[in-house]
């Protein structure tokens, strides 16, 4: 890493949620690869929040894991005070973690489902927020940054539960980022089309209604710059965001999508 890389960041404290995985996984990366301290956070799967450590602490960086379900405010709480405990404090928050609809008509969905999904994109973040926010007025400048989707551009049918969830999401950016920009806090969104990641497979399942697996890689020549978005190229708008050069943005929303409603892409 270069000298720019290894103090961009230096000496703040970064919560990522959902960040063992997919993109999250490339958020804690590039995050820590910076220069950031990085809190994994993890609901379930263990082995790949403690990859993600041991690839940041391979490069050089510091990462520790933190379980918690997000949509649990006990678990929540625990895990934000371990990691104020830890590194003494939070600067940086991503709000990351997530779950896929299965697809169905509002008619045809549980009532259990949609509490769950509205529950895990929305609620938990609502959680996490409030937890982080008395140490991140503190720390100078805090960021805290929501990874929505571009389903909220389109409310397509048969993902009431998803777009609900990420509808909210943004609703509390939008509110988040008036109430403590005068604190130092930077609140924004970024909004992916469809990534490549376990989550995306099943996302664009649900969207196309195929029971098939899918290789979204099969999808590169129709899809915008000839290839399907990338964790990373989400994870670098996040990256910006935190980082002085968005020293003057706070309640945006930035698609990541490479200006997917000019081109064919598996969403249609």
């Amino acid at each position: 890493m270069d000298e720019l890389k290894q103090t961009e960041l230096t000496g703040r404290v970064a919560l990522v949620t959902g960040g063992g995985r997919g993109i999250g996984r490339s958020i804690s990366m590039l995050l820590a690869e910076h220069g950031a301290t990085i809190a994994v956070n993890y609901r379930r799967d263990s082995a790949a929040a403690a990859e993600t450590v041991e690839a940041i602490h391979a490069a050089g960086g510091s990462a520790k894991a933190y379980e918690a379900s997000i949509d649990n405010v006990a678990a929540d709480r625990a895990m934000v005070e371990a990691v104020v405990t830890d590194f003494g404090g939070v600067d940086i928050l991503v709000c990351n973690a997530g779950i896929a609809s299965r697809g169905q008509a509002v008619v045809d969905t549980d009532p259990a489902e949609m509490q769950r999904v509205v529950a895990t994109h929305a609620f938990g973040a609502h959680h996490l927020s409030r937890l982080v926010i008395p140490s991140m007025r503190t720390r100078g400048r805090g960021d805290i940054v929501m990874i929505s989707s571009i389903a909220t551009s389109h409310m397509a049918a048969n993902g009431a539960p998803y777009n609900m969830g990420k509808a909210a999401l943004e609703a509390l950016a939008s509110t988040l980022a008036k109430e403590e920009r005068e604190h130092g806090i930077h609140v924004n969104t970024v909004a992916p089309g469809i990534v490549e990641t376990d989550m995306g497979i099943r996302l664009a399942r649900a969207m196309t209604g195929t029971r098939e697996m899918l290789d979204l890689r099969s999808f590169d020549a129709s899809s915008p710059f000839g290839r399907v978005c990338q964790p990373l190229d989400v994870a670098k708008v996040v990256l910006w965001l935190c980082s002085d050069g968005a020293g003057y943005v706070t309640g945006q929303r930035i698609e990541c999508d490479g200006g997917g409603a000019g081109g064919t892409t598996v969403l249609g």
